[in-house]
């Protein structure tokens, strides 16, 4: 059991890393094959979106075949592959391309977790093992931040590339040598052959989705590429100040997600949970959009650390649905929720590259389209909190 939840953070942290991984790259990529910022920004939301587009088969294989071996098989071949093709890249295509790969491949670590723990943990220890794999696993995003830029030094973007597809292989092996699947659902009976048409039904789940839609996106974007393109354009920071920025960046979400974990033991509603980390993280990001180009650094750096820790209630969103789900409809149901919020990132970073490029059309003033960026994400959260007000819970 302790071999297999560590490999299961290590996967997690994998996944953690290719979504963050692009901000550290993008001022080699501009240099070397022409990226542009909405170009990076564009390559992150192709790998939510397949991300997201994935959950659905991924929900399915959970459910009716070994949980283990689909997602040793898929992060072998789409992650590895993946991060060949980036390697191998030469243009945006290829980079987009790579990214689409891995997305294929980090789709179902995450759920194998989460549908372990929904099958086989006691309903009070659910957040806490979340918030574990979750917190834990975010160590990707600070590997994605000081020391890629340091292994960038020391062998190249290139070289960099070809050791993650390496590391991945071995990673999904382990995965399926050390993890133990749960007990199987018995679909011969007719109750149980329900699927995505009957989990729609379940109206009290909809808030919940609205917020997973929009709750990760901002950290997401702003971690994954638009931190690096602001600190480097407006600041005039290099890879390795932004490494320094995004590593707290990381830190921080890492330490969010552990403390959300167990906080449904102290506050036993998880939608107030949910409601206080995500009105503060957006107040933090309403700061940093009203005085974008202003900023310092540091004060730059303390937004986005507080955006990072208080944007960080995945692991309580997931809870709260999951409360909501009948057993037989587990894996999908936390599949779902998982698509809305891994593909609400996806769409948004694809909406914001166009937000920045339709604000750059008649000024050369980088701060003009990353202002249009940040404003975006404070629109869109405030939404999705709004719907979530609206929301029901089951407490146990």
């Amino acid at each position: 059991m302790i071999k297999g939840l560590v490999w299961l953070i290590v996967a997690y942290s994998l996944s953690q890393f290719y979504r963050a991984c692009l901000a550290v790259f993008a001022p080699v990529l501009k240099t070397e094959i022409g990226l542009q910022a909405d170009q990076v920004s564009t390559a992150l939301g192709i790998w939510f979106l397949i991300f997201a587009a994935m959950q659905i088969p991924v929900g399915w294989l959970l459910d009716h075949r070994s949980p283990r071996k689909s997602a040793s098989i898929l992060l072998a071949i789409g992650g590895g592959g993946g991060a060949l093709v980036f390697a191998m890249a030469q243009g945006p295509w290829g980079i987009y391309t790579a990214m689409a790969l891995i997305g294929i491949g980090c789709s179902p670590v995450l759920m194998l977790s989460l549908y372990i723990f929904a099958r086989s943990a006691p309903t009070d220890r659910f957040g806490t093992l979340a918030g574990l794999v979750v917190g834990l696993g975010s160590l990707g995003n600070l590997a994605a931040s000081v020391p890629l830029s340091w292994a960038m030094s020391l062998i190249g973007w290139r070289g960099a590339c070809l050791v993650l597809a390496g590391a991945t292989i071995v990673i999904a092996l382990a995965l399926s040598k050390f993890v133990q699947d749960p007990p199987a659902v018995d679909h011969s009976n007719a109750e149980n052959r329900t699927g995505l048409r009957d989990l729609l039904k379940i109206w009290p789940l909809y808030p919940v989705l609205a917020m997973a839609a929009v709750a990760y996106a901002p950290a997401a974007g702003l971690r994954g590429s638009w931190a690096g393109g602001y600190l480097s354009d407006v600041s005039g920071l290099t890879s390795d100040g932004i490494g320094r920025v995004t590593f707290f960046m990381a830190l921080s979400m890492i330490a969010g997600a552990l403390a959300y974990g167990p906080m449904d033991r102290i506050i036993r509603s998880r939608k107030r949970i949910v409601l206080i980390g995500t009105f503060i993280a957006l107040a933090c990001l309403i700061w940093l959009w009203l005085g974008a180009g202003t900023q310092s650094v540091w004060q730059i750096s303390a937004l986005l650390v507080g955006i990072g820790f208080f944007g960080s209630a995945y692991g309580q969103i997931i809870n709260h649905g999951r409360l909501l789900l009948p057993d037989r409809l587990t894996g999908r149901g936390v599949t779902l929720i998982n698509l809305f919020s891994i593909g609400g990132a996806g769409l948004f970073q694809m909406g914001s590259a166009r937000v920045f490029a339709g604000a750059m059309q008649h000024t050369d003033e980088a701060i003009v389209g990353y202002r249009a960026v940040f404003g975006l994400f404070v629109v869109l959260l405030s939404i999705g909190f709004l719907i979530y007000l609206t929301s029901k819970e089951r407490r146990t």
